[in-house]
């Protein structure tokens, strides 16, 4: 197994953070994984990036041209990285926001609502866990109670109490992309 992960958004929109669990989550399943950020000069509202790379093998390089996966949380991550997904990888595209069309025919491509649906929970924020979990739904790298594990362990202290919102965020993200709609019934 060797996946290539961008998760990429606006400052401020946890791609980051989304990134970040996802690579917890692969280090405590045992992969060799790294992750690699990159900001905008921006604090908020410039460009934010990371790369996850999640393999069986040693990493021989954590610098990706063509990832397997992005994950885009705003229209200039999906211009910017649709051109770049490896053919028959996944996109997924925060729909809210991305309204245009994927010009590509040879990738997976997976809109989710993702502020829309993040909303619907309260808190506009949770968009990026709507988005992992929504891609983790297409390609299942590590298991939800990996996830969930992770949450539990890194958000610490006044964080915590974002632990529930996050874990319903995730749920959210697994109804709408194995369901297809925001009110389907719970999926685990």
């Amino acid at each position: 197994m060797h996946q290539e992960i961008v998760f990429s958004g606006f400052g401020g929109q946890g791609a980051l953070f989304a990134g970040q669990v996802l690579t917890y989550a692969a280090m405590n399943a045992g992969w060799e994984v790294t992750w690699i950020p990159s900001y905008g000069p921006e604090m908020r509202g410039g460009t934010a990036n990371c790369t996850v790379v999640i393999s069986d093998e040693p990493i021989g390089s954590p610098i990706i041209r063509n990832p397997t996966v992005v994950v885009a949380l705003n229209p200039e991550s999906t211009d910017k990285y649709e051109p770049l997904v490896r053919s028959d990888g996944l996109l997924v595209i925060n729909s809210t926001l991305v309204r245009r069309p994927v010009v590509r025919d040879d990738l997976d491509v997976l809109r989710v609502p993702a502020n829309d649906l993040a909303s619907e929970l309260g808190n506009v924020k949770m968009a990026n866990v709507v988005m992992l979990r929504a891609m983790l739904c297409q390609r299942p790298i590590v298991s939800l109670g990996a996830v969930e594990k992770v949450l539990d362990e890194q958000l610490v202290g006044a964080k915590r109490r974002f632990i529930d919102p996050n874990k319903r965020a995730l749920v959210k993200g697994a109804n709408y992309a194995l369901v297809g709609q925001e009110h389907a019934s719970p999926v685990g």
